[in-house]
Formats: structure tokens, sequence, C-alpha cells
């Protein structure tokens, strides 16, 4: 497929909606993880190993459901961002638990790698803007930040509420001010779309994270104790509710995938 080749829209138009389903996503792949990963057992590395690469698997799945897709399809789309939030969880967990890594520095080393792959996207495509994803290559970026921004948001949530010894309540509510940041400077102020929009997009995985520790480790750890498992569930529900809810009324659609160019028809950036 050549470089400008036109192709419609198969990521959705930010609307509200996108918010609340991305956030619930981040807080699943949080508590899936912890799940799985507690019950082989932290020292069970040849399991974490087995269940990293089965979630591995499966995000891989997801990603060319994803991209064989014709256009924006609501549970294509969500189904592969859940897997990225599971496996992307494994991966930051993975650096400090088996490798010693403090969160600190692989805060700093997941923050210099989504800094390494949007210099590639904007030197190769000249724009970072989630609008102009209409060739396979700019989605391939887009996948590629995705995915960093996972680990990055996780190993982030866990620096706050367990090096810096917030808790996981009180760095939860700190990302939801954070998060409020680019939103109002984008109304008041003139902050970039862009900018304001990836800005929002990593906050939101330590925000949603940080509330589904909060929700499922016991009190004596700060939280209600719900448990990793129903917290898991209770959050796939959701998703598939509100995802199922999308698809329907086609609120996300991109407008513009109504006029697509014809298989091979070369465009203009």
């Amino acid at each position: 497929m050549g470089r400008h080749t036109q192709l419609a829209r198969r990521v959705p138009e930010v609307i509200a909606l996108f918010w609340v389903v991305k956030v619930l996503t981040t807080g699943m792949g949080e508590a899936t993880s912890d799940y799985f990963v507690h019950r082989v057992g932290l020292s069970n590395t040849p399991a974490l190993a087995g269940v990293a690469l089965a979630a591995g698997a499966v995000l891989a799945i997801s990603l060319a459901v994803q991209f064989t897709a014709g256009r924006y399809v609501a549970w294509r789309y969500w189904f592969a961002v859940t897997m990225v939030s599971v496996f992307g969880t494994m991966a930051a967990d993975g650096v400090h638990v088996q490798l010693g890594v403090p969160y600190v520095v692989s805060t700093a080393f997941f923050a210099f790698v989504l800094v390494l792959v949007f210099l590639a996207w904007y030197v190769s495509e000249k724009t970072l803007s989630i609008h102009s994803i209409t060739t396979t290559r700019r989605e391939v970026f887009y996948w590629a930040v995705v995915l960093v921004t996972f680990a990055l948001g996780t190993a982030t949530g866990d620096w706050t509420a367990l090096s810096l010894n917030l808790g996981f309540l009180a760095s939860g509510l700190l990302f939801a001010v954070l998060i409020s940041l680019p939103a109002l400077g984008y109304l008041w102020f003139g902050l970039n779309e862009v900018f304001a929009f990836w800005f929002a997009y990593v906050v939101t995985r330590p925000l949603g994270a940080s509330f589904a520790d909060w929700l499922a480790v016991p009190a004596s750890r700060g939280g209600l104790g719900l448990g990793y498992g129903l917290v898991s569930i209770s959050l796939t529900v959701l998703i598939v509710l509100f995802v199922a809810y999308l698809a329907v009324t086609r609120k996300d659609v991109p407008r513009e995938n109504a006029t697509v160019a014809s298989p091979g028809q070369v465009t203009s950036r």
C-alpha cells in the first residue's frame, strides 16, 4: 500500500464518551494484569512469562483484527485498546518486579521512548494529529504511541502511589486534576489541540489505574478491598455496555469516513 493511499479512518472521533471508555480500559487493564500476576505469584517467573506471552498473543490478534477493518468499527478498536492496556501494564510491572528497576527510572525510560516515537512519527508524517490517521503507516505510529503511553502511565501511577507514598486514592485525585489542565488550556488559553489531546491521553492511564487499585487493594493498603477479579469484571461489563452503545448510535464514527478514496487512489496528505 503506497505512502499516500487514503484510507477511511480506523480511529474514533474524540467525543466525551471516548474519554470515559478510555479511562475504563486503563482501570480494567490494571486490575486484570494484577489479578493474573497475583494468581501465579510474583516469584513464579516462568508462569509470569507465560501470562505475558499469552497477553501479547491476544494483543497481536486484536491489532490484526483492527488493521484488517475497512474503517472504524467500535468493538475492533476498543478490543485493541483494552489489550494494549493489559499488556502495557504487564510490561511496565515486569520492568520493576522482574528486573528491579525503580519506578522513577522506568517512568523516565518510557517517557524517553514516547518522545522518540513521537519524533519518528512527526519526521515521517509532519503531523501528530489523530485526524490525519488515514494511512497504514500513520496508524502504526498511532498504536506504537498508545502502547508506550500505557506503559508510561502504569509506571507513573505506581511511582506516585508507591514510591512517593501518596497512596492510590490521593494518586488518582492528583491525576484527575492533571487531566483537567489540557482541557482548560485548550478551551480558555488556546493550547495546541494535538498537545492537549496527547497530554490528556497519557494521564488517563495512571488516572484509571490508580482508582482501580484503590477499589481492589485491601484496607491495610488504603483501598476498599473489592479484589482485582471483581474490579476487572465490573469494568469489563461497563466497557462492553458503552462500546455497544457507541456501535449502535455511531456517535463516534469519523464524519469523513463517508467519503473515502477508492482502493489504489492516490491523494495528497
